[in-house]
């Protein structure tokens, strides 16, 4: 334009240069942030597990021994009147016995379920007092969790439970580490049914369970939830899969048959 000074090409092509750079570090940046946030967070837990587990190979537990087909059916949230009589239900016409991780401020509200429970051959674990996840706490929130349902679980059964089930299967290493050194196991799985997620059908259920299910598996199921959770595919699917097992030659064991420990961690 007539009277507007004119750049030279030397400046010209080191402004081109220069606005070529920034875009391609925006496009790197945004296609990094636009990668699927869960599976690297799934990734980084699952790495992290398995470097636990190596780290403190007899209290951090992922899977028993895989030399006989043996697994056992672990469910977490309980007690829950919705959901737990129905698969106590199931469990008991079949004639098996698993392993409920008890959240103590339920176990408060409903101590007839718990002795059901204990009373029908089943193991009872610590899933924190009110579902807390357990690696954001620190030293005395996190004792205190665990305490606490420690304190009233003993009370309705008899016994202090061995097996800690962190919510979430957060943890972190010095919580696992103080967790060893006080007589606690922390259990976590390594097959998910994932029927805490969007209320799935029986299939989804089972298909969940048997695509990563070998011989020594610990088996994640819920038998309670929370507000709009409906486990009526947990409770449908566990005819199906025990008579499938079995059929397999698989047999269903409880925590401390699996892991050759003591249910009572004071034994």
């Amino acid at each position: 334009m007539k009277g507007m000074p004119t750049l030279s090409g030397r400046f010209t092509r080191w402004l081109a240069l220069a606005f070529t750079i920034v875009l391609l570090f925006a496009s790197v940046e945004q296609a990094y942030a636009s990668a699927p946030a869960k599976q690297k967070k799934k990734k980084t837990a699952d790495t992290s597990w398995v470097r636990m587990h190596k780290q403190f190979p007899n209290t951090f537990i992922l899977s028993g021994p895989r030399n006989a087909k043996r697994i056992a059916l672990t469910f977490d949230d309980a007690p829950d009147p919705r959901f737990t009589p129905q698969i106590l239900d199931v469990l008991a016409s079949y004639d098996v016995c698993a392993t409920f991780f008890v959240v103590g401020s339920r176990a408060v509200k409903h101590p007839a379920l718990v002795r059901r429970i204990h009373r029908e051959g089943h193991v009872i674990g610590n899933h924190s007092y009110n579902h807390a996840v357990l690696s954001q706490l620190n030293s005395r929130e996190f004792h205190t969790q665990i305490w606490r349902t420690d304190a009233i679980v003993s009370n309705i059964i008899g016994y202090h439970p061995r097996f800690i089930r962190p919510p979430y299967g957060e943890m972190r290493p010095d919580q696992v580490a103080w967790s060893g050194k006080s007589g606690y196991t922390v259990v976590n799985w390594d097959v998910d049914s994932v029927d805490w997620r969007n209320n799935p059908n029986s299939s989804i259920v089972l298909h969940n369970i048997k695509k990563t299910l070998q011989p020594g598996s610990i088996v994640l199921q819920h038998a309670g939830g929370g507000y709009g959770q409906d486990l009526s595919g947990t409770i449908e699917a566990l005819p199906v899969l025990i008579t499938q097992l079995r059929k397999k030659g698989y047999k269903f064991v409880t925590l401390p048959e699996l892991l050759n420990k003591s249910a009572d961690k004071t034994k």
